[in-house]
C-alpha cells in the first residue's frame, strides 16, 4: 500500500513524514524543500502478531507495511507547470491514496504560502489543481470517444458518463464526491483521475492543541470534518511536532508520554487505522514455528485469492482453508491442538470470505 503525503508548502508535511517514517527527509521553512518524493516504509503495528510470535517462538515475524511518499509542496498553477507542478502530478498518480496535510495552527515564525491560515482554502487550492489536470484527461477521452461513436453506437453510454463526470468536476468538485453505481464507479476508477483518489485529511495542530478535548473543540477541525463528509473522506488530527518526539521513544515511554498529553493513540496509529478504513483493507494471519505473518487484503476477498497473496500456486491449486478467528485461538491459549480438540478450527471452501484476524492454513495441490 503506497500513500502520498501532499500539502501546500510549510503546512508540516515533511515534518510529519520525518516523524512517522524516521526517514530523515529534509524539512525547512521555505517552499519546494521536497523536490523528489522521499519514500519511507512503516511497519503496521499489530499486537496479534506480537502475541503469536511469543506463543510460537517463531524464527521470523513479519508485519505488514505501508509505504509513505512525501510529495513536493504544491502551489496554484501546478496543473500548468507552475512551481513543481508537473512533478507533483506525476508522483501523485502512482499512489493508492492521498494523505493531504492541512495547517490548523497559528505560528508567526512559520510563513504560510498564502499569508493566512485557512484549511478549507488550502484544500480547495490543491483540489482545483487536480481537477484542472483531470479536465484535460477527460477532454481528450471525450474527443476520442465521440470519434469512435460514429462506428460503434454502443459507446453512447460511456460518452454520457464521461460528460457527466466532466460537468461535475468542472463545477469545482472532486470526482470522488460523485454518486455513482458500482459499474459506473469501476469505469471512472479506470480513468485514473487524480481527484478520484481516496483521501485522508490530516489536520496538523500545535503541541498545545493535541489533547482529545482540544481537538473536539477546534473550530478549524470541525470545518474540515464537515468538508470531508461531502467526499466520504477520513480526517485525522495530528501534531507533527509531537509525532517527532514520539518517534524517538520506546513503546513504554511512548505510552506514558501520550497518556500525559491526553492522547489515546499516536498520530501514526490513527493514520494507519484511517488508511485501512478508507481503502477497505483487513489483515489475515499465518502462524507457525517458522514464521508468523500478517497479510493485507481487501475486505470481501475470498479464500483462494487470499491464498494467492502468499503464493500464486496456493490460489491455482486451492483445495480448502483451515481457519480460526484470532480471538477464538486466544481462548485456547494460542494452541491449535486445543482448538482442534474443541472443534473450533473450521474447514472453508472457495466461497469463504476471509475476515479480519482469521488465522489461516491453506491446503493446495499443484
Amino acid at each position: 500500500m503506497k500513500l502520498g503525503i501532499v500539502g501546500l508548502p510549510n503546512v508540516g508535511k515533511s515534518t510529519l513524514f520525518n516523524a512517522i517514517t524516521k526517514a530523515g527527509a529534509e524539512a525547512a521553512n521555505y517552499p519546494f524543500c521536497t523536490i523528489e518524493p522521499n519514500v519511507g516504509v512503516v511497519t503496521v503495528p499489530d499486537e496479534r502478531i506480537k502475541t503469536l510470535h511469543e506463543i510460537y517462538n517463531s524464527k521470523k515475524t513479519i508485519y505488514t507495511t505501508i509505504e509513505f511518499s512525501d510529495i513536493a509542496g504544491l502551489v496554484k498553477g501546478a496543473s500548468k507547470g507552475e512551481g513543481l507542478g508537473n512533478k507533483f502530478l506525476s508522483h501523485i498518480r502512482e499512489v493508492a491514496a492521498i494523505v493531504h496535510v492541512v495547517r490548523c495552527f497559528e505560528d508567526e515564525n512559520i510563513v504560510h504560502v498564502d499569508g493566512r491560515i485557512d484549511p478549507i482554502t488550502d484544500i480547495e487550492t490543491i483540489n482545483m489543481e487536480l481537477i484542472l489536470s483531470d479536465l484535460e484527461i477527460l477532454d481528450r477521452r471525450i474527443t476520442k470517444t465521440q470519434k469512435n461513436l460514429k462506428g460503434d453506437k454502443s459507446l453512447q453510454g460511456e460518452l454520457d458518463l464521461l460528460k457527466r463526470v466532466n460537468d461535475f468536476i468542472a463545477a469545482g468538485k472532486s470526482a470522488r464526491a460523485m454518486e455513482l453505481s458500482e459499474e459506473e464507479s469501476e469505469f471512472v476508477d479506470s480513468l485514473n483521475l487524480l481527484s478520484n483518489k481516496p483521501i485522508i485529511y490530516v489536520a496538523n495542530v500545535s503541541e498545545d492543541q493535541i489533547s482529545d478535548s482540544e481537538i473536539e473543540n477546534n473550530e478549524m477541525i470541525k470545518k474540515l470534518k464537515d468538508f470531508a463528509k461531502s467526499e466520504d473522506a477520513e480526517v485525522v488530527a495530528i501534531s507533527a511536532a509531537i509525532e517527532s518526539e514520539v518517534a524517538e521513544l520506546d513503546d513504554e515511554e511512548k505510552a506514558l508520554f501520550l497518556e500525559e498529553l491526553g492522547i489515546k493513540s499516536s498520530g501514526l496509529d490513527q493514520l494507519i487505522k484511517a488508511s485501512y478504513k478508507l481503502l477497505n483493507l483487513i489483515s489475515f494471519l499465518t502462524a507457525g514455528e517458522d514464521e508468523v505473518r500478517a497479510w493485507t487484503i481487501k475486505d470481501g476477498t475470498k479464500a483462494p485469492q487470499a491464498a494467492g497473496k502468499i503464493h500464486t500456486d496456493f490460489e491455482k491449486g486451492f483445495i480448502r482453508a483451515e481457519t480460526i478467528a484470532y480471538d477464538k485461538l486466544m481462548e485456547c491459549d494460542g494452541k491449535l491442538s486445543i482448538a482442534k480438540e474443541k472443534g473450533l478450527i473450521r474447514s472453508e471452501g472457495k466461497d469463504y470470505v476471509v475476515k479480519d484476524g482469521d488465522v489461516m492454513n491453506f491446503l493446495f495441490n499443484v
